[in-house]
């Protein structure tokens, strides 16, 4: 009898509501019990407190997603070479950069190895010690784990760790060349909350794009230049509209509308800024949908990379093309020098640093970095549960004007729209920066998905193992459920069943 199963199931969305995990787990070096603890959730809540600790320049979202990005391709490799160890049939995928070999007959753990590439790379990009975390991280592996097996999982993390950092040694981010802003009406300026932020990280190598520019959106509008775009009714209009629902003295946005503003917000020091909100969401929907270990490090770094690139090409957007637009705060104060358009000198953003201060983030408004990177993250996680965007998740927030604040989301594509809005409400966005942002997003996501970290091939089929008909089903699903391999088949054979993958 043969069984053989290439699509995947889709389970249906879990209604109700789920508590934000902790971003770290309650482990201390020494501790008497090792707790079972998800090794990937582990680090990436450690990421998310060196986001929250993370001030000046190094706190943006630029390089806040390069960090994600190289810590969770790290723990992919590393725990894709450790499964590898054991046999073609446990490989996770597709290496993103490293597959590291060990010795015929020898194998390792795959946990120790995250531990170690995500050590050495926070280590390397923070500039600070993460010595008791790995402890901690280290003190729930399951005693019973040979000593050899460990000792091999740290040379593997280590060295794709270095891997990884070796290969985004040059890769641009560094590039701190002041921007040379353009005068005049409509071009972005400075206002209180300081310089230009990553003017050149457009221009960052990519983790999977071929450049910044690839998923360029076209110009605001489709006005080609800031002449065309300012004498626009469509300008005026969108202008308005953000005055209207957006200042700090609003009385026409609802209450809803200003708690989107600040659930989505993160902008300042203290919290884990946007790209540590989608890890969030992603940690609360890995849980509910019961993704398992090794699909959870394979989609934590598919977020990631998305992420990561969906801010390069916001970025670009941002200061590469010729409309660097001002922000509405400039647009509404500056109004008397576009005939026609909003006029108030006095006109602030409901937008809110700790110090009480009103402010707009310190880059042009178009694209929003906030749609762009939802869009990215909506489309990977649609792509993860083959193609499933109707999941319902409920979510909360790092952001102090939110504080205890949930909210439900239906499907992925709702909480990046509403996201994406949430930027108008809070005073800081047109809605053209929204609209152009998904798009650009759901771009780069596509691509991502499209070619890294794949599934294994074989053109025959590997055999993996043997059990009951129920084993034997329930893992070849996860398989497939995980994007380890593309389908499976059970086969009977006298009083057990045969798993094979290909």
């Amino acid at each position: 009898m043969r069984s053989t199963r290439r699509f995947p199931r889709i389970t249906a969305a879990t209604a109700g509501v789920v508590t934000m995990a902790a971003s770290l787990i309650g482990v201390l070096p020494g501790s008497a019990a090792a707790a079972t603890i998800d090794h990937t959730v582990y680090w990436n809540g450690v990421l998310q407190q060196a986001y929250r600790e993370a001030t000046g320049t190094g706190a943006g979202p630029t390089t806040l997603s390069r960090a994600g990005a190289i810590m969770h391709l790290a723990m992919y490799d590393a725990a894709n070479s450790a499964k590898c160890t054991v046999s073609a049939a446990s490989c996770l995928g597709k290496p993103y950069l490293t597959k590291v070999t060990v010795p015929a007959g020898q194998t390792a753990d795959m946990e120790t190895a995250i531990d170690h590439a995500a050590h050495r790379t926070l280590t390397a990009l923070f500039g600070a010690r993460f010595d008791d975390e790995l402890t901690g991280a280290q003190n729930t592996i399951d005693p019973s784990v040979p000593q050899a097996q460990r000792d091999q999982a740290r040379s593997i993390g280590l060295q794709v760790a270095q891997a990884m950092l070796d290969d985004r040694a040059d890769d641009g981010s560094a590039n701190d060349t002041p921007y040379t802003a353009v005068t005049g009406p409509g071009h972005w300026r400075a206002t209180s909350s300081g310089p230009a932020l990553g003017p050149n990280w457009g221009a960052v190598r990519p983790f999977a794009m071929t450049s910044g520019s690839q998923f360029r959106p076209g110009p605001p509008g489709g006005f080609a230049s800031m002449g065309a775009l300012l004498a626009s009714d469509a300008y005026k209009d969108q202008v308005a509209e953000v005055a209207r629902l957006g200042s700090v003295n609003s009385s026409q946005r609802t209450a809803d509308q200003r708690q989107q503003a600040f659930f989505w917000a993160n902008d300042v020091d203290g919290t884990y800024k946007p790209p540590g909100h989608l890890f969030e969401l992603t940690e609360i929907i890995a849980k509910q949908e019961q993704v398992s270990p090794s699909g959870r490090v394979k989609l934590f770094a598919m977020v990631a990379m998305a992420m990561a690139d969906a801010v390069i090409a916001a970025w670009d957007a941002k200061y590469r093309t010729d409309i660097d637009l001002w922000r509405p705060e400039s647009a509404i104060r500056h109004g008397d020098q576009v005939p026609g358009s909003v006029h108030d000198p006095y006109w602030s953003p409901l937008s809110v640093n700790a110090a009480g201060q009103r402010f707009s983030p310190p880059f042009p408004a178009y694209v929003s970095g906030h749609a762009t990177l939802g869009g990215a993250w909506a489309k990977v996680m649609s792509w993860w549960f083959f193609g499933n965007d109707n999941i319902t998740f409920t979510a909360t927030t790092d952001d102090p004007n939110a504080q205890r604040v949930t909210r439900q989301f239906t499907s992925f594509s709702a909480a990046a729209l509403e996201n994406a809005r949430s930027r108008i409400y809070l005073g800081v966005h047109y809605q053209w920066d929204a609209d152009s942002g998904i798009q650009t997003g759901n771009g780069v996501s596509d691509h991502v998905t499209a070619g890294f970290l794949g599934v294994n091939q074989s053109s025959t089929w590997l055999r993996f193992g043997n059990g009951t008909q129920s084993w034997c089903e329930s893992q070849g699903q996860k398989f497939v459920d995980d994007h380890r391999w593309a389908e499976y088949q059970c086969v009977a054979e006298v009083d057990r069943w045969i798993l094979s993958v290909r």
